[in-house]
Protein backbone atom coordinates (compact mmCIF):
# COMPACT_ATOMS: atom_id res chain seq x y z
CA UNK A 1 0.00 0.00 0.00
CA UNK A 2 1.20 3.61 -1.10
CA UNK A 3 1.80 5.85 1.81
CA UNK A 4 0.96 9.24 0.89
CA UNK A 5 3.58 11.69 1.83
CA UNK A 6 1.44 14.57 3.04
CA UNK A 7 -0.45 12.54 5.56
CA UNK A 8 2.16 10.30 6.58
CA UNK A 9 4.41 13.96 7.20
CA UNK A 10 1.29 15.36 9.04
CA UNK A 11 1.13 12.19 11.46
CA UNK A 12 4.75 12.32 12.03
CA UNK A 13 4.39 16.65 12.55
CA UNK A 14 1.51 16.06 15.08
CA UNK A 15 3.45 12.62 16.68
CA UNK A 16 6.88 15.00 17.33
CA UNK A 17 5.25 18.20 18.92
CA UNK A 18 2.32 15.81 21.00
CA UNK A 19 5.24 13.94 22.36
CA UNK A 20 7.82 16.71 23.42
CA UNK A 21 4.78 18.52 24.39
CA UNK A 22 4.22 16.06 26.89
CA UNK A 23 7.67 14.76 27.90
CA UNK A 24 8.44 18.70 28.56
CA UNK A 25 5.26 18.94 31.08
CA UNK A 26 5.35 15.51 33.03
CA UNK A 27 8.74 13.92 33.00
CA UNK A 28 11.79 15.65 31.95
CA UNK A 29 11.87 19.53 30.82
CA UNK A 30 15.95 19.63 30.35
CA UNK A 31 16.13 16.71 28.53
CA UNK A 32 12.95 17.12 26.03
CA UNK A 33 13.96 20.82 25.40
CA UNK A 34 17.62 19.56 24.12
CA UNK A 35 15.88 17.65 21.39
CA UNK A 36 15.04 20.90 19.66
CA UNK A 37 17.87 21.04 17.20
CA UNK A 38 16.63 18.05 15.81
CA UNK A 39 13.41 19.03 15.69
CA UNK A 40 13.83 22.15 13.89
CA UNK A 41 15.87 20.17 11.81
CA UNK A 42 12.97 17.55 10.75
CA UNK A 43 10.66 20.25 10.58
CA UNK A 44 12.72 21.81 8.02
CA UNK A 45 13.07 18.41 6.17
CA UNK A 46 9.42 17.75 6.02
CA UNK A 47 8.47 21.31 4.85
CA UNK A 48 11.00 21.32 2.09
CA UNK A 49 9.20 17.70 1.04
CA UNK A 50 6.08 18.71 1.06
CA UNK A 51 6.49 22.03 -1.30
CA UNK A 52 4.69 21.54 -4.67
CA UNK A 53 7.68 22.57 -6.59
CA UNK A 54 11.33 23.34 -5.44
CA UNK A 55 12.52 25.37 -8.60
CA UNK A 56 15.42 27.76 -9.07
CA UNK A 57 13.40 30.57 -8.05
CA UNK A 58 11.84 28.70 -4.70
CA UNK A 59 15.24 27.78 -3.87
CA UNK A 60 16.43 31.13 -4.49
CA UNK A 61 13.75 32.47 -1.88
CA UNK A 62 14.52 29.99 0.57
CA UNK A 63 18.08 30.86 0.86
CA UNK A 64 16.79 34.63 0.98
CA UNK A 65 14.62 34.06 3.73
CA UNK A 66 17.37 32.07 5.47
CA UNK A 67 19.88 35.28 4.93
CA UNK A 68 17.36 37.75 6.01
CA UNK A 69 16.41 36.11 9.19
CA UNK A 70 20.48 35.49 10.16
CA UNK A 71 21.44 38.81 9.88
CA UNK A 72 18.38 40.40 11.59
CA UNK A 73 19.38 37.91 14.85
CA UNK A 74 23.05 38.89 14.24
CA UNK A 75 22.01 42.79 13.90
CA UNK A 76 19.42 41.72 17.43
CA UNK A 77 22.41 39.78 19.24
CA UNK A 78 25.47 41.87 18.53
CA UNK A 79 24.23 45.52 18.62
CA UNK A 80 20.85 45.14 20.21
CA UNK A 81 19.23 46.24 16.66
CA UNK A 82 15.59 45.60 15.53
CA UNK A 83 14.31 43.30 18.40
CA UNK A 84 16.04 44.87 21.69
CA UNK A 85 18.74 43.40 23.76
CA UNK A 86 19.14 39.68 23.94
CA UNK A 87 21.18 36.76 24.40
CA UNK A 88 20.36 33.02 22.82
CA UNK A 89 21.21 29.67 24.83
CA UNK A 90 22.22 26.36 24.16
CA UNK A 91 18.52 24.81 22.75
CA UNK A 92 18.81 25.87 19.36
CA UNK A 93 22.29 24.31 18.38
CA UNK A 94 25.76 25.77 17.12
CA UNK A 95 25.88 29.31 16.76
CA UNK A 96 28.13 31.78 14.60
CA UNK A 97 28.60 34.81 16.05
CA UNK A 98 26.35 34.46 18.80
CA UNK A 99 23.38 33.07 16.24
CA UNK A 100 22.15 29.51 16.25
CA UNK A 101 22.77 28.67 12.46
CA UNK A 102 19.47 26.96 12.52
CA UNK A 103 17.26 30.00 13.63
CA UNK A 104 17.60 30.56 9.89
CA UNK A 105 16.00 27.46 9.36
CA UNK A 106 12.87 28.84 12.22
CA UNK A 107 12.51 32.24 9.81
CA UNK A 108 12.07 29.96 6.92
CA UNK A 109 9.47 27.61 8.28
CA UNK A 110 7.39 30.24 10.24
CA UNK A 111 7.35 32.43 6.96
CA UNK A 112 6.75 29.44 4.56
CA UNK A 113 3.84 28.16 6.50
CA UNK A 114 2.20 31.56 7.91
CA UNK A 115 2.61 33.03 4.02
CA UNK A 116 1.10 30.08 2.71
CA UNK A 117 -2.18 30.10 4.84
CA UNK A 118 -2.47 33.90 4.17
CA UNK A 119 -2.07 33.62 0.26
CA UNK A 120 -5.01 31.03 0.62
CA UNK A 121 -7.04 33.91 2.66
CA UNK A 122 -5.96 36.69 0.90
CA UNK A 123 -7.37 34.61 -2.65
CA UNK A 124 -4.06 36.18 -4.64
CA UNK A 125 -3.60 39.90 -3.42
CA UNK A 126 -0.13 40.02 -2.93
CA UNK A 127 0.12 43.03 -0.28
CA UNK A 128 -2.61 41.73 1.51
CA UNK A 129 -0.81 37.92 1.91
CA UNK A 130 2.32 39.27 3.36
CA UNK A 131 0.22 41.60 5.96
CA UNK A 132 -1.78 38.69 6.83
CA UNK A 133 1.86 36.41 6.57
CA UNK A 134 3.62 38.78 9.03
CA UNK A 135 0.89 39.43 11.82
CA UNK A 136 0.26 35.24 11.56
CA UNK A 137 4.57 35.17 12.52
CA UNK A 138 3.81 37.93 15.16
CA UNK A 139 0.99 35.78 16.72
CA UNK A 140 2.74 32.85 17.49
CA UNK A 141 5.97 34.92 18.86
CA UNK A 142 3.58 35.97 21.45
CA UNK A 143 3.46 32.42 22.49
CA UNK A 144 7.06 31.43 21.91
CA UNK A 145 8.93 34.58 24.18
CA UNK A 146 7.36 33.54 27.97
CA UNK A 147 8.59 30.18 27.30
CA UNK A 148 11.86 30.78 25.36
CA UNK A 149 14.24 31.61 28.64
CA UNK A 150 12.64 28.56 30.02
CA UNK A 151 13.55 26.18 27.03
CA UNK A 152 16.82 28.30 26.82
CA UNK A 153 16.38 29.13 23.59
CA UNK A 154 16.85 33.40 24.15
CA UNK A 155 16.35 35.71 27.12
CA UNK A 156 16.08 39.61 26.74
CA UNK A 157 18.22 41.52 29.04
CA UNK A 158 16.73 42.10 32.64
CA UNK A 159 13.93 39.27 31.47
CA UNK A 160 11.43 41.63 29.65
CA UNK A 161 10.40 41.59 25.95
CA UNK A 162 10.37 45.25 24.95
CA UNK A 163 7.73 45.78 22.33
CA UNK A 164 10.89 46.71 20.20
CA UNK A 165 10.80 42.52 19.92
CA UNK A 166 7.32 42.82 17.95
CA UNK A 167 7.86 45.76 15.95
CA UNK A 168 11.31 43.79 14.96
CA UNK A 169 9.12 40.89 14.40
CA UNK A 170 6.68 42.23 12.05
CA UNK A 171 8.95 44.39 10.41
CA UNK A 172 10.98 41.07 9.60
CA UNK A 173 8.13 39.25 8.93
CA UNK A 174 7.45 41.77 6.13
CA UNK A 175 10.36 41.44 4.13
CA UNK A 176 10.14 37.53 4.44
CA UNK A 177 6.81 37.73 3.36
CA UNK A 178 7.60 39.50 0.39
CA UNK A 179 10.30 37.09 -0.45
CA UNK A 180 8.15 34.59 -0.06
CA UNK A 181 5.07 35.73 -1.82
CA UNK A 182 6.82 37.21 -4.71
CA UNK A 183 9.29 34.46 -5.45
CA UNK A 184 7.48 31.73 -4.55
CA UNK A 185 5.18 30.34 -7.40
CA UNK A 186 3.31 27.11 -6.08
CA UNK A 187 2.16 27.24 -2.37
CA UNK A 188 0.57 24.18 -0.96
CA UNK A 189 -1.77 24.47 2.38
CA UNK A 190 -2.57 21.13 4.24
CA UNK A 191 0.89 20.33 5.48
CA UNK A 192 1.63 23.99 6.26
CA UNK A 193 -1.75 24.82 8.35
CA UNK A 194 -0.97 21.69 10.24
CA UNK A 195 2.21 22.48 11.05
CA UNK A 196 1.38 26.03 12.32
CA UNK A 197 -1.62 24.64 14.49
CA UNK A 198 0.87 21.61 15.89
CA UNK A 199 3.43 24.47 16.63
CA UNK A 200 0.84 26.97 18.38
CA UNK A 201 -0.75 24.47 20.29
CA UNK A 202 2.95 23.04 21.74
CA UNK A 203 3.83 26.65 22.71
CA UNK A 204 0.45 27.64 24.07
CA UNK A 205 0.03 24.50 26.00
CA UNK A 206 3.68 25.55 27.47
CA UNK A 207 2.89 28.95 28.63
CA UNK A 208 0.85 26.69 31.15
CA UNK A 209 4.06 25.45 32.56
CA UNK A 210 5.21 29.18 33.93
Amino acid sequence: MKINKTYFSIFLIWLVHISGLLGLLFYDFIFFASFTPINLFLTSLLLMVNQIKLKRVELLSIILIFCTGILVEFLGVNYGLLFGEYSYGKNLGPKLFGVPILIGMNWVILTVISGSISSYISKGSKILSILLGSILMLFIDFFIEPVAPILDFWEFKNSIVPLSNYTGWFMTGLITQLLYQYLFKEKELKFSLNLYLAILVFFLFLNFKI
